[in-house]
């Protein structure tokens, strides 16, 4: 047997020192090579495999359920094929039987099906869902089960060593090892809340819902998506924080789902030129581009060009990680906002609201459903960033026709075919007035076209 590069075993060493002082698990193998094999012992118990059971397409028509239908089309009366998908999930609560995983892994499923690694089965039961982060949460009832510690998430940094673990192609429970590649990824049309840790460990279709664990054993990712090449990995994967995925667990155990409030701003990343405008030295923040009247965040005194940098002593680096902290906050729960206002630093305290139900947290606009906005006003940054007015997209539905057309909440629309759209009555007059449309909007600091027809 060839003996590993020096190379390799001083990066393997490297892997050992940084948790040598934490982690009590042996790192040696019996003739004293370096080895993970007891981490990943420790480890995969509680990573399961879930298989679904859901209806085939045609069932789903309600048409196809009628029994009049079926005998004059000649349909047959005996239950159609169901449809089997699997991904992965993870035992976080042995006591009560609690895992994680994917929304999109269990949606529309009639029955799930959880596989521990030593094979035994259990029917789950569906506690709750929160399509905006990607999260559900299941239910199994049985004895000796695993459970993964859950990690602080925020404590990541960029070049930290982990492993992601789950069920790619439904071939089985595979490890994979990489490094942190980055933090705070949004702006990816996967979620309505998007605070992603990227990593470059393998993750594939199949590993859905699975574990991204540190060389502590602990969980500090769910492993939820990929970029590559015909779905195929090309060491580019997503997973959300393990803080965010405890935040929904605790809310959908409490009430079944993501009570999420009102504190009534709209923000936006900063840029240079907008750093620059607001006196602040750091492009890290958030900007606060709307208040809305009469909301906690007005009643507060946060005003309109004010930069979140912290949220609950958490700095904050930009505006889709604000959001998606804020998304998180329970009502009636007070948040600390460390604000940089003309380079002068103060903290706020505000509490979260119940939603407005009169405003609908923004305009509605009929001719793309589940959409609201809110016009910026003459003097926010906004308006000076854009040289003009335009609508902050306050709130999209999942799964709705603005959703499924691309539109996300922050997005900025300035524009349709190239005219400059300054208020929701102009937006819904030029949705009107054309067969196919152009929609210009800011997402961060890209520009990008929505083409609707």
């Amino acid at each position: 047997m060839r003996k590993p590069s020096r190379l390799i075993a001083l990066l393997i060493a490297a892997m050992l020192c940084a948790v040598a002082q934490a982690q009590p698990l042996s790192f040696t193998d019996a003739r004293g090579l370096p080895t993970l094999a007891p981490l990943v012992n420790d480890v995969t118990p509680a990573v399961v495999n879930i298989s679904v059971v859901t209806r085939a397409p045609m069932e789903n028509n309600p048409l196809f359920r009628d029994p009049f239908f079926r005998r004059f089309f000649g349909i047959p009366e005996q239950q159609q094929q169901r449809e089997q998908a699997a991904g992965s999930g993870v035992i976080v609560d042995a006591a009560r039987g609690y895992v994680i995983t994917n929304n999109h892994v269990i949606k529309d499923a009639e029955r799930m099906i959880v596989t521990l690694k030593d094979r035994r089965q259990f029917t789950a039961k569906l506690v709750g869902t929160d399509p905006g982060t990607d999260i559900a949460v299941l239910q199994i009832e049985g004895s000796g089960l695993s459970a993964l510690k859950i990690g602080d998430s925020d404590n990541l940094q960029v070049g930290d060593y982990v492993l992601a673990i789950g069920n790619p192609f439904g071939i089985g429970q595979t490890v994979t090892s990489g490094i942190v590649s980055a933090l705070g990824r949004s702006g990816l049309n996967i979620e309505g809340y998007e605070d992603f840790i990227q990593t470059d460990a393998s993750i594939n279709p199949g590993n859905s819902g699975g574990a991204l664990v540190n060389l502590r054993g602990e969980l500090i990712g769910i492993n939820t998506a990929i970029i590559g090449p015909s779905g195929g990995n090309v060491g580019i994967g997503f997973a959300v924080p393990a803080n965010m995925a405890r935040a929904v667990m605790n809310q959908i155990v409490r009430y079944g789902e993501v009570r999420r409030g009102r504190l009534g701003i709209e923000m936006a990343d900063l840029t240079q030129e907008l750093a620059k405008k607001l006196g602040v030295s750091s492009l890290e923040g958030a900007v606060i581009a709307v208040v809305q009247a009469a909301s906690p965040a007005e009643k507060s005194g946060i005003r309109e060009g004010d930069v979140v940098t912290a949220l609950n002593g958490r700095v904050i680096r930009n505006a889709a990680e604000l959001r998606a902290r804020l998304g998180l906050t329970a009502i009636g729960e007070e948040v600390d906002m460390r604000i940089n206002r003309s380079g002068s630093l103060r903290n706020v305290r505000t509490r979260i609201a119940p939603p407005d139900v009169s405003t609908g947290e923004g305009l509605a606009i009929p001719q793309l459903p589940g959409m609201r906005v809110i016009e910026i006003q003459r003097g926010s940054p906004l308006f000076q960033r854009l040289q003009g007015g335009g609508l902050v997209v306050s709130a999209v539905e999942q799964n709705s026709a603005a959703w499924v057309a691309g539109f996300r909440p922050g997005d900025i629309i300035y524009a349709v075919n190239r005219r400059r759209m300054n208020t929701a009555t102009e937006l819904q007059a030029a949705l009107r007035g054309a067969q196919s449309y152009a929609v210009g909007l800011l997402r961060g600091d890209f520009n990008l076209t929505i083409m609707l027809r």
